[in-house]
């Protein structure tokens, strides 16, 4: 199997991992190296329980939050995944006032894995103003020709 077949595989597990907040599939997906930053914390985040710091910080405002896979395509060390994130913002986010509103978003994230097979960076392309501006709190701007 070659490297990009076996992280494919590994980011359908971590879909998983990531859906059903499941620390030990995290802690063997995500390499103890791996540093992320994020939107929830001043400080870097470090390995599968970091990542999942942020998943729970985000079921804390969205509980039926959920990711499903798209596409992926897969060369070498990386994985390009398009994905749907979607929910209902039940629970305070981030000061703001839950809405009761369900949103769907797409998110476009690039993982990147070590020797191991692991993953060491996520780099997202959209991210949390996915859900910023499907709740209304924030407007994309136009780009008018």
């Amino acid at each position: 199997m070659s490297k990009a077949e076996r992280n494919k595989i590994s980011i359908r597990r971590f879909m998983t991992c990531i859906n059903t907040n499941d620390k030990e599939l995290a802690q063997e997906l995500v390499s103890d190296a791996a540093e992320f930053s994020s939107l929830v914390s001043k400080d870097k985040l470090y390995g599968g329980l970091g990542y999942l710091s942020v998943v729970d910080f985000m079921r804390k405002s969205f509980s039926d939050i959920r990711w499903e896979i798209v596409d992926m395509a897969a060369e070498d060390d990386k994985v390009a995944v398009s994905w749907i994130c979607s929910g209902t913002h039940d629970g305070d986010f981030m000061g703001m006032a839950p809405t009761g509103k369900k949103f769907s978003f797409s998110a476009m994230n690039f993982y990147y894995f070590d020797a191991d097979g692991k993953i060491v960076n996520d780099v997202a392309a959209k991210g949390l103003l996915g859900i910023l501006e499907v709740l209304g709190f924030m407007k994309t701007p136009q780009i008018n020709d």
